[in-house]
């Protein structure tokens, strides 16, 4: 058989001719030393500082420091399958989170993974990064509008706005997540609902269970996603939580909703970043956390604004939660947060243990947007409680070495005692703002000077259930006008007097 040299030279060419040149450029690093979930990796030139990058068994890392001949990643879980000399390859990509409506309802991970066994999150693709730049003093508005947690204490004296930054603040165990919980149920009956994002940052599995077992029994579960970076954790995904559940909170943002983010708790986010920290071999500052930990907060909680109307009016409001040790607000992390934040709300264990709740100490409370986030007739009642109370606090500590105070003092811490009393509220039992109007509104006036301090809950109860039933149109009225005015006071007078002589 012979061959003929003209067809084999014919194919040649018409290969050449089909021959197109795949030129396919890849970064390529090769991990140097991994431990502690930090690996060191060579050879990444041009990576960006924070882009993710992917290494062997689909674990993925996220770049912290940038050396001279190294770089550092912190790594979301699987460090037992890297070892030294694995494949490191970049996405090109900072590290984002999956963002929309499919994540209402869900308990996920700071990486937007699922962990309710309610299957996949399909957010059809949408992403966002989760470090941004806060917006600007031009994009946002003054924070007028309230956002009411339903607690009558926290209402009356120190109101939280839309877009404004409200630290929680106080020891462990004294009530700083029920404040957090009870908002959010609160928000159920708002015709304005905010989203509610709920950041778990090193916390036990068994506490953000109940927290969810909670928010569903009331409710409030549709509105809200739940972030958890548990104590078992590793501590890349405890630093990275706040931040992704402010990103999940943005995509509302920017299409003129409002969102509430709560931050439990940024002691331990400080912790972990320290850890990160060290591990990555930064200079230590003072209580060994690194120089930059204010701005490790500040960028956060920056990110909670009004934005102006011709941006779509949306709101983020920021609780973050602070521990402190031993009722020491003056510590390092504490100090740091209440001068990014808009004011504190500082729980008290003394108050907790002698049965206050909230164990809201007024004194060292304080909302810096004040007055502007209520609604008038709130700020016509609540005016005086503060007031009131700072009295009966000087007065009772005078009292104590006094056996004989005149008429006006006794009065006046007759009057303290049953304020402090209306004060007091049930976990998990949030209520209206109209309600809690009126309740001050008989305090303030003198309505419960007479009745006996162990009663004043039971008439405060009763007392709602007979307007309801008599006289619904005295709340819708506070509700419609926002204002108490003559009228309107002299039918809340009569209401209380004749339900007060039924009472007695």
């Amino acid at each position: 058989m012979s061959i003929d040299s003209k067809e084999i030279t014919g194919v040649i060419k018409k290969q050449l001719e089909n021959y197109q040149s795949k030129l396919e450029l890849k970064e390529v690093g090769y991990v140097l030393q991994v431990s502690d979930g930090i690996a060191r990796v060579y050879g990444l030139e041009k990576v960006m500082y924070g882009e993710l990058v992917l290494l062997p068994h689909n674990v993925f890392g996220m770049v912290l420091n940038l050396e001279a001949d190294s770089v550092g990643c912190i790594l979301f879980g699987g460090q037992q399958l890297i070892k030294e000399g694995d494949e490191v390859k970049r996405t090109g990509k900072v590290m984002e989170v999956p963002v929309g409506e499919a994540l209402l309802g869900r308990v996920v991970n700071p990486i937007g993974q699922p962990l309710d066994g309610k299957g996949k999150v399909d957010t059809a693709g949408k992403t966002r990064p989760i470090e941004v730049i806060a917006p600007g003093v031009i994009e946002r508005q003054p924070v007028k509008e309230p956002l009411q947690t339903g607690l009558k204490a926290i209402d009356s004296m120190i109101p939280i706005g839309r877009g404004q930054r409200e630290l929680i603040v106080g020891d462990r165990q004294i009530g700083k997540t029920a404040i957090a919980i009870d908002t959010i149920i609160n928000q159920k009956n708002d015709p304005k609902r905010p989203i509610c994002i709920y950041v778990a940052i090193g916390q036990k599995q068994s506490n953000i269970a109940q927290i969810v077992k909670t928010l569903e029994a009331h409710g409030a579960m549709e509105y809200t996603i739940v972030v958890s970076a548990t104590a078992s954790d590793p501590a890349p995904l405890q630093y990275v939580a706040p931040y992704a559940g402010c990103a999940m909170g943005e995509e509302f943002l920017w299409k003129g909703k409002d969102v509430l983010c709560i931050y439990d708790d940024l002691t331990r986010h400080a912790q972990a970043y320290r850890q990160l920290a060290l591990l990555l071999r930064r200079p230590p500052g003072r209580e060994a956390y690194p120089g930059d930990v204010f701005y490790l907060h500040s960028r956060l909680l920056e990110r909670a604004c009004k934005l102006s109307d011709k941006n779509g009016g949306g709101s983020i409001t920021a609780l973050p939660i602070i521990e402190t040790q031993a009722g020491d607000i003056s510590a390092y992390i504490p100090t740091n947060v209440i001068s990014i934040t808009d004011g504190q709300i500082y729980l008290e264990g003394n108050l907790f243990f002698s049965g206050i709740r909230p164990a809201i100490n007024p004194g060292l409370s304080v909302s810096r947007v004040g007055g502007t986030a209520q609604i008038k007739a709130m700020r016509q009642v609540a005016g005086k409680v503060r007031i009131e109370l700072a009295q009966y606090s000087d007065l009772s500590a005078f009292a104590q070495f006094s056996s004989e105070l005149d008429k006006a003092s006794q009065m006046q811490l007759a009057r303290g005692e049953r304020i402090v009393e209306i004060l007091k509220q049930k976990q998990y039992q949030p209520l209206p703002v109209e309600k809690q109007i009126i309740i001050i509104f008989a305090g303030i006036n003198g309505f419960l000077d007479d009745i006996a301090v162990s009663k004043i809950k039971e008439f405060e109860n009763s007392l709602y259930k007979y307007l309801d039933a008599n006289h619904p149109e005295i709340c819708a009225e506070i509700n419609e006008k926002k204002v108490i005015e003559d009228a309107l006071s002299e039918k809340i007078n009569s209401a209380i007097k004749s339900f007060k002589e039924q009472f007695k």
